[in-house]
């Protein structure tokens, strides 16, 4: 157990170079991994229910008792990402699919290893927790309705079956993992270890699959899609965290969110992507997987080297406007 402990964080560690190498290896050999495919939605409900094992109560007390910094992020999660996915998308006339599939990553919820980045840039964890736990089970409203409002005129949107699709892929296995969290917790103290473990083969051969099966779209649009979800998360990222410091809510809040808001449930986005629009509309999810975990591990490695005081806990107050990125001065002088 010691091991599988160590090769776990390990993982995690290089979780953006572990994606990417297996992507490159899906694009030279395709064969290796073309086969999983068929597997993908599968392999999300394993990491959601990951998820649901890792969840207890106390990961929502703040919709109850400090519910306005929530508020706010989850609205700039729902608001910032679809839009700005919808306008990349005609500034670079994106071909219907990859339009399509830009939104749907803009229109995903918040991902779980946004978590582990607010924690290493010494942010708002418990925000974070929230964040994505609350984004996490208003997807199946808001993702269907964000599609229908923002992707409907390049592909055809079934609102309802994608209601469905994501809570038999997201809802169930979330509550099964509460389940066996609350009445089984020995197991879920021993698999602890081994889950992020888990999910991160999961996640990896999700996105291997759809490298192996879009090898030729991937020839000809790859430099398109990855110069459009590189736009998508670093304004994601910079909005994020302008939303919450024009609310003046306190630093770590705004490290939280912005966090939150830039990186997306990128899994969600290849599985739904792969049962109702096309292979070309998952790729960049596919490409978000490993892009959103580099700049979210630079982000937060930046953050951490420049911890600030203890703050008040989340609130409305006035409190002073401060810059984005502290300390910038200091590193000039």
């Amino acid at each position: 157990m010691k091991a599988l402990s160590k090769i776990s964080s390990l993982a995690g560690k290089h979780f953006a170079l572990i994606v990417i190498v297996f992507s490159v290896l899906a694009f030279m050999v395709p064969s290796l991994f073309s086969s999983f495919g068929a597997y993908i939605t599968i392999l999300l409900g394993v990491v959601m229910f990951g998820m649901g094992l890792t969840l207890k109560a106390s990961d929502f007390k703040l919709v109850f008792t400090n519910p306005i910094p929530v508020l706010i992020g989850v609205v700039a999660q729902f608001s910032i990402m679809p839009t700005i996915a919808f306008l990349i998308a005609y500034s670079l006339k994106l071909p219907a699919e990859l339009a399509a599939g830009l939104v749907l990553l803009g229109s995903v919820p918040g991902g779980t290893s946004s978590n582990v980045m607010v924690y290493l840039a010494k942010g708002n964890v418990p925000l974070s927790i929230t964040m994505t736990s609350v984004s996490t089970l208003l997807a199946p409203i808001m993702t269907p309705f964000l599609l229908l409002i923002f992707a409907g005129q390049w592909l055809p949107i079934d609102p309802m079956s994608m209601f469905m699709s994501i809570i038999q892929v997201i809802i169930i296995p979330i509550i099964l993992g509460l389940l066996v969290n609350k009445f089984l917790p020995t197991v879920t103290s021993k698999s602890e270890t081994v889950l992020p473990l888990i999910s991160i083969v999961a996640i990896t051969i999700i996105v291997s699959a759809i490298v192996a099966n879009n090898k030729e779209n991937i020839a000809t649009a790859g430099i398109l899609v990855f110069v459009a979800v590189l736009l998508h998360n670093g304004f994601g990222l910079l909005l994020g965290y302008y939303a919450a410091k024009a609310l003046r809510l306190s630093r770590q809040d705004q490290r939280a969110i912005s966090i939150e808001v830039g990186m997306q449930n990128s899994g969600l986005g290849v599985a739904l992507a792969a049962a109702y629009f096309t292979p070309l509309a998952a790729l960049p999810s596919a490409f978000a997987s490993a892009w959103q975990v580099i700049t979210g591990t630079i982000l937060a490695s930046y953050w951490a080297k420049h911890e600030v005081p203890t703050e008040p806990t989340s609130t409305l107050e006035v409190q002073p406007l401060q810059d984005p990125f502290p300390d910038v001065e200091e590193l000039s002088k």
